[in-house]
């Protein structure tokens, strides 16, 4: 929890040019050699050749502990990473995206457990498919799922919709309503709240609720009512031309070779901010809304989310249901969340909240230790949150701890 004093600093550090930011890691009960140990690790895999660069930041009891660049953002022109450096933190954005929805329930505007088709008609009159998606026969007939998907099941990933649109669709150039009403009407694949499966319509889902309940587009809503109050000034769905200099080049392992990945089409030509994973944004910035989450909802001066928000979506809501990319994990709303650390093994806590991304970057909060993780780089190939840079990472960050 922050004092009044840590507020005025950070405060005082978002005033600043990132790189004129002054690492304390005293101030944050870190040890710095432990801390330099950081940065060289992760140059070992730029040496490697497994990933171009990276950006790493610590944080503790509002102090920013450590925040290093290394290797490149860009291998061709060899401009080297900075701690400003902007990038596409793909699923990392999901537990904003939930954030932004939990504003409309802390004005009473939604409900957690109201149904989707309250909000969304192309929901209504489900079909359910047994046996799964492509499958057909006798015994695979659709059926109406036992009970109406409600928001909250969207959140934790147990909604049994289908996880987009058909293959064929257009879901890049499409608006973020054609998307998710084309979602809609693939068949669900198991009851509402009876399953963990990783979706990404659901939280677009979400998104577009936003746009209904509020008559704003949803990057809009998310820029006035949380990226603004949080000062998250390099956070945005689609970054400006003056800062598209800063943006980190996404690559590739192919044969042991980096190479860059091009999405087709480019994303300035998409019409969909893809609430699911479309931000591009900084380490400082994520770590900012990880200091919102963990001082109850308040940032500064402003109050972003209730505390009784906070505490919903960092509670553990998928029981026993199995969750989550690794053991020991499951899932609160937005978050996945540790509830056997044993079983985690990386010196979390339970409790610990956070999310990675498909290009393996890493954000993460454990309110046991007060401590803040950021992990930023731009490499598909899959890996996730348990990729050996990450491991890394969090495991030294955590024993540097004094």
């Amino acid at each position: 929890m922050m004092t009044d004093a840590m507020r005025s600093l950070l405060l005082v550090f978002l005033a600043l040019p990132l790189l004129a930011v002054e690492p304390d890691p005293q101030a944050a009960g870190m040890d710095p050699d432990r801390l330099a140990r950081i940065p060289a690790r992760l140059s070992e895999f730029v040496e490697q050749g497994t990933a171009a660069g990276f950006v790493a930041l610590t944080a503790r009891h509002g102090e920013i502990a450590s925040l290093d660049a290394v290797g490149y953002r860009d291998l061709a022109s060899k401009a080297p990473m900075r701690t400003d450096s902007i990038h596409q933190v793909m699923s990392c954005t999901k537990p904003i995206t939930v954030a932004g929805l939990m504003i409309l329930v802390d004005e009473g505007r939604v409900a957690l457990t109201d149904p989707v088709e309250k909000y969304l008609p192309e929901f209504k009159n489900p079909r359910l498919n047994p046996c799964g998606a492509g499958t057909a026969g006798f015994h695979c007939a659709m059926r109406p799922p036992k009970r109406l998907v409600q928001i909250r099941d969207l959140m934790t990933h147990t909604s049994g919709i289908a996880s987009g649109p058909p293959s064929d669709f257009p879901r890049y150039t499409s608006s973020l309503a054609e998307v998710v009403a084309a979602g809609a009407k693939e068949p669900m694949l198991f009851d509402p709240g009876t399953q963990w499966s990783y979706n990404n319509l659901g939280i677009a889902t979400l998104g577009r609720i936003i746009e209904v309940v509020t008559g704003q587009s949803f990057e809009d809503f998310m820029q006035a009512r949380i990226f603004d109050p949080i000062g998250m000034k390099d956070t945005s769905f689609y970054p400006p031309t003056d800062k598209m200099d800063r943006v980190a080049t996404v690559y590739t392992l192919t044969d042991g070779k980096l190479e860059e990945f091009r999405r087709d089409p480019p994303r300035s030509e998409w019409g969909n901010p893809f609430p699911e994973g479309g931000l591009y944004s900084t380490a400082f910035d994520m770590a900012s809304f990880y200091w919102m989450m963990l001082d109850g909802g308040v940032f500064g001066p402003n109050r972003v989310l209730s505390k009784a928000a906070v505490d919903t979506m960092t509670t553990l809501q998928t029981g026993e249901i199995p969750s989550g990319w690794g053991p020991g994990i499951g899932f609160g709303l937005g978050f996945a969340m540790v509830k056997d650390p044993v079983a985690a093994l990386r010196y979390t806590s339970v409790g610990s909240f956070g999310h990675g991304g498909a290009y393996r970057t890493f954000t993460w909060a454990d309110p046991e230790k007060d401590l803040i993780l950021v992990l930023l780089y731009q490499r598909t190939n899959g890996g996730g949150d348990l990729a050996d840079e990450i491991n890394a990472f969090v495991q030294m960050a955590a024993a540097a701890i004094e």
